[in-house]
C-alpha cells in the first residue's frame, strides 16, 4: 500500500482521470421502467467535482460495461467527451483511449469500483475507489473514498486531485 503522500504525487501528475459508472458515479443500483428504459441516479455534487476537475485543465472519460443513454446524456450535459459504454475489456480501452490522448499510463486515473476494474487500476498511475468498493479494491486502491459510490465518491476523489495539483504547482 501506497502513503498518502505517494498518492497526493501520483494524483498531482494527472492529466486525464477516468471513471467507472455503476457503483462509482451511482450507487450500483439498477433501475427500469416498465417499458425497459434503465434510469440511474447520479449525485449533483460528484457533477461539480468533476467539471471542477474539467476546468484545471484535467481531461475526463468515462469506460463502463453497461451501456446505457441516461449515461450518455448525463456525460454530454457535463461535457465528458470520452465515453465508452459497453466495454468488455476495460484495459484495451483504456490503453486506445491513452494512445488517442497522448497521456502515459502514469500520468491517467482510474476509479473503479468492482473486479472488472483491477487490471484498469493497476495500470495507471493513480486508482481510487469509493468506500463501499468490493473490498479487493479497497485493499488495491491509492485513494479509498470516505463516501460510497454514487454519494459523493467521485466528489471526494476530486477535490483530492485538486488539492493534490495546488500542492505541487500543477498547471493546466
Amino acid at each position: 500500500m501506497r502513503s498518502i503522500e505517494e498518492c497526493r504525487i501520483r494524483a498531482g501528475r494527472l492529466k486525464l482521470m477516468i471513471f467507472d459508472v455503476d457503483g462509482v458515479l451511482t450507487d450500483g443500483s439498477l433501475y427500469f421502467t416498465d417499458e425497459g428504459t434503465e434510469i440511474k441516479v447520479f449525485n449533483a455534487r460528484d457533477g461539480h467535482g468533476l467539471r471542477m476537475l474539467q476546468a484545471e485543465g484535467v481531461t475526463l472519460a468515462i469506460i463502463t460495461g453497461r451501456d446505457a443513454p441516461c449515461v450518455g446524456w448525463r456525460m454530454k450535459n457535463l461535457g465528458i467527451e470520452h465515453v465508452h459504454q459497453g466495454i468488455g475489456d476495460k484495459l484495451a480501452t483504456f490503453h486506445e483511449l491513452l494512445a488517442k490522448l497522448g497521456v502515459k499510463a502514469e500520468e491517467a486515473g482510474f476509479m473503479g469500483d468492482d473486479v472488472i476494474d483491477l487490471q484498469v487500476m493497476a495500470a495507471c498511475g493513480f486508482s481510487a475507489t469509493p468506500s463501499d468498493g468490493h473490498e479487493i479494491n479497497r485493499q488495491r486502491a491509492d485513494y479509498r473514498a470516505g463516501c460510497p459510490g454514487g454519494r459523493g465518491a467521485v466528489r471526494e476523489v476530486c477535490e483530492f486531485i485538486l488539492a493534490a495539483r495546488q500542492n505541487q504547482g500543477t498547471e493546466a
